[in-house]
């Protein structure tokens, strides 16, 4: 099965922070280490959890990230990617979620084999609560850019 590459990771990174203790996200659910809201056994984080080192935040990021969101894109998808459009595709899908990508223009574009279209769905995902968020806004141009292979 294709893994996200530490490009991939690092730019999942950039754009989600880490907190090493559990913190509320901005849609108010409990999260830790990468904007993560569960382990990898399915169990919810709480506000309760104990912290993790930095070193248990990077393992449970790849684990989540090529557990749950680069199976949902391998399942969803019916053409090729290289590792670049596959790298942002799961910053992608690890934002805006599994049930959103599924249902997404951008998953369309893709399985009719355009790329090109595809790309430019990126930066329809820039709201949050009906406005423009200026890290949405350059998270979407970093993953189209990657997408693209020119990142």
């Amino acid at each position: 099965m294709k893994r996200i590459s530490e490009n991939g990771l690092n730019l999942i990174k950039e754009f989600e922070g880490l907190e090493l203790e559990p913190y509320l996200c901005p849609a108010n659910i409990p999260s830790i280490g990468y904007g993560n809201t569960y382990y990898e056994d399915g169990t919810k984080v709480t506000l309760q959890d104990e912290a993790i080192t930095e070193s248990r935040a990077n393992e449970l990021l790849e684990n989540i990230a090529n557990k749950d969101f680069a199976s949902v894109i391998i399942k969803s998808l019916e053409v090729p990617l290289s590792q670049n459009q596959f790298d942002a595709l799961v910053s992608f899908v690890y934002n805006v979620g599994n049930r959103n990508f599924r249902r997404s223009t951008l998953r369309k574009k893709l399985n009719r084999g355009d790329y090109e279209g595809a790309s430019r769905e990126f930066n329809k995902w820039i709201y949050s609560g009906g406005k423009v968020l200026k890290g949405l806004k350059e998270r979407r141009k970093l993953e189209a850019e990657l997408f693209k292979g020119s990142f």
